[in-house]
């Protein structure tokens, strides 16, 4: 602990986490999870801003369906953004990438402020849209920018801070939208406002801190610069192994651009790392967290926990997940990244099963939905300890540095597409399949762990040509996808 302490502090390193991570990942989690404490009062909002239009009352299906629309189009906004990662990150760089999305964080906030004297639901949408948009930018580069700004000992500990500043953003969201604090009618369009504070925070620091080294060197192909980036941020130091790692990449590609999306798509050698990617980030996105996360009080409404207890048990959930991603980020490099994906997994599988089973026995005993809650939390602990940081350690590490922009442009449009899609059907579908849902969610569980398990390979300690060396020896049946490219470009 002392050491990467002393790793940490010895340069700007730690300042220049933080800072990244105030204007990441934070921002997002706290937009996913703060809209769901205002809900009825955004709700009541659209139909009073309807009825003072046409001087009557929206019927409450119509009502539904346009709180799923502001719900849902974060996710909309969010896929457009991830679509500019590529083009973004490689023409201003990571540093200016990131300082260009915190203005449009800034705009959307103007827009939201401004929604309810403006008596419009339609700019509260539109809010939503543009915060949607600068938070798939802004995640994917500030996950992009960390592992090209780190050393190989503790890449997986410093990508990792993208999932504990996503963890306290979840948290800070429940936190400032109980009733007690922000979370009130007359306040809502504050409440929905505060990370722009941190959009300000960044603008103001971020200049001070250098470019990403390995974009520096293998993309623009200045070893000063990179080597002064590296000093400035982890101290001065001899940095040849890093360096050396860097150029041997540089040669490995052979001067090759940066890939575009449809290229990275087509190209058959990275074939096992997309797939890996599809598998268990659907896996994660439609294990349950996601709808946890946003609908926590229909759930635990459904759960039969009294409303005014729903806000304090999932300030509890946030809280547990920060504890366990700050655990899990100081495991990492001792474990691996496998163990803590097909292990995690396999226990959500196991506690969503259960939290099924709990949820029909609801009015069996009046601890029964304080049963169910507390197998929510465990839940949650197990995803922010296990896959959740796990899989964004894993994606720096899978893809060389000519596909990686393109990599997280896709893997951006995955997640917000699938964000968009559970922001537009969990509703109906609770209602729908009511405890049920979670079966499936935890075979979407199941498939994570059992894939993890048996296909993917262990990437702790391992240079990026090392793991994209092993990806490309995983065999199906006995037959190789690099053996096939291998021979169809022979013949």
């Amino acid at each position: 602990m002392g050491t990467l302490l002393r790793q940490l502090t010895h340069g700007k390193a730690l300042f220049f986490i933080v800072t990244l991570g105030l204007g990441g990942s934070f921002q997002n989690a706290f937009h996913a999870t703060s809209i769901s404490s205002p809900s009825p009062f955004i709700q009541s909002f659209i139909n009073s801003s309807w009825y003072d239009r046409y001087d009557e009352s929206l019927p409450p299906q119509t009502v539904t369906f346009i709180w799923s629309a502001i719900v849902s189009i974060y996710g909309f906004g969010g896929f457009f953004g991830s679509l500019s990662v590529r083009f973004v990150a490689g023409r201003l760089g990571r540093k200016r990438a990131m300082i260009t999305h915190n203005f449009i964080h800034i705009a959307a906030a103007v827009v939201m402020l401004t929604s309810k004297s403006a008596n419009s639901f339609e700019m509260i949408l539109m809010a939503r849209f543009l915060y949607g948009c600068a938070s798939g930018l802004g995640v994917s580069i500030h996950a992009l920018y960390l592992g090209e700004s780190s050393p190989k000992k503790i890449r997986g500990m410093v990508t990792l801070t993208a999932a504990i500043f996503n963890s306290i953003g979840k948290l800070s969201g429940q936190f400032l939208g109980l009733s007690e604090i922000l979370g009130r009618e007359e306040l809502w369009n504050i409440l929905l406002c505060v990370p722009t504070c941190f959009s300000l925070v960044q603008l103001l620091l971020l200049p001070f801190f250098p470019e990403a080294p390995r974009y520096l060197l293998i993309e623009k192909g200045d070893a000063e610069a990179c080597n002064k980036a590296l000093q400035s941020l982890w101290g001065q130091d001899e940095y040849k192994v890093e360096i050396e790692e860097m150029l041997a990449e540089q040669a490995a590609i052979k001067g090759d651009h940066s890939k575009s999306l449809l290229e990275l798509l087509r190209d058959r050698s990275n074939l096992w790392q997309l797939i890996t990617v599809v598998v268990l980030g659907s896996c994660l996105q439609f294990s349950g967290v996601t709808a946890i996360t946003v609908f926590s009080f229909d759930i635990f409404l459904k759960a039969g926990i009294p409303s005014e207890k729903i806000r304090y048990i999932t300030l509890g959930i946030g809280a547990s997940e920060v504890l366990t991603c700050i655990f899990c980020s100081l495991l990492i490099e001792r474990t691996g990244r496998k163990p803590l994906l097909w292990g995690g997994f396999g226990a959500m599988s196991a506690i969503l099963v259960l939290t099924t089973v709990m949820l029909n026995l609801k009015d069996i005993s009046c601890w029964v939905p304080y049963s169910t809650a507390g197998l929510i939390i465990i839940f949650t602990m197990f995803s922010g300890g296990g896959p959740a940081p796990a899989i964004i350690a894993l994606t720096q590490e899978i893809f060389i540095q000519s596909c990686r922009p393109a990599a997280f442009s896709f893997i951006g449009v995955q997640r917000w597409l699938g964000f968009t899609v559970m922001g537009l059907v969990f509703p109906s579908f609770i209602n729908a399949l009511k405890s049920y849902c979670f079966v499936l969610f935890a075979c979407m569980c199941l498939l994570g762990s059992l894939y993890t398990f048996f296909f993917l390979p262990e990437t702790k300690g391992k240079t990026i040509l090392e793991i994209s060396e092993e990806f490309k020896a995983i065999t199906v049946c006995g037959k190789s996808f690099s053996e096939e490219k291998s021979i169809e470009t022979k013949l």
